[in-house]
């Protein structure tokens, strides 16, 4: 079912009464209008026309920084996916975990969101409700003005799905976290 939360934001939820107890999310973020800052957003429209497990619900960010809060302490598991400029060549993928993040802060260098993705996560913890969260980045080739992906950072597209697919299916580090 596709639908729009309370802010607006385009939400697909799979499955229902026998969903699982963890909620999965797939948080894609960027600004569309970037060429590949936008990477995020693309994947996340990918994934919507996708048939997902019970228990996953992909949201498609844009750049809400802030008002994804509830997004964000909603779920049991958040996967973020993201331009992340780590220095490789266009199209290289990076995973890590929010944990590792601010062991990194020159190394990775998130997308130009107004207030990141990142940071809404660390706030989390302050409503108490951080839930196990994964960095799916993707380095840009481009982020100039235009709606369309470099070739490089398209070609990745199946990769970077396949990556979160496996994502899902990844046991959670801590299970009594919630």
């Amino acid at each position: 079912m596709t639908g729009l939360d309370q802010s607006g934001t385009s939400k697909l939820i799979m499955g229902g009464s026998d969903a699982p107890h963890k909620h999965i999310v797939i948080l894609g973020v960027g600004n569309l209008l970037m060429s590949d800052e936008g990477v995020g957003v693309h994947v996340a429209n990918n994934m919507m026309e996708m048939s997902l497990p019970a228990g996953v619900e992909v949201v498609e960010g844009g750049t809400d920084g802030f008002r994804l809060m509830n997004v964000v302490t909603e779920a049991d598991r958040l996967i973020v996916v993201d331009a992340v400029k780590g220095g490789g060549a266009p199209g290289s993928i990076y995973r890590f975990d929010i944990k590792d993040a601010p062991t990194y802060p020159d190394a990775y260098k998130t997308s130009v969101h107004q207030i990141g993705i990142l940071e809404v996560v660390h706030l989390s913890e302050l409503v108490g409700k951080t839930p196990e969260t994964t960095i799916i980045g993707v380095e840009p080739g481009s982020i100039d003005i235009g709606m369309e992906l470099s070739a490089e950072v398209e070609a990745k597209l199946p990769k970077i799905i396949d990556l979160i697919l496996a994502e899902i299916k990844r046991p959670a580090e801590n299970p009594t976290q919630n």
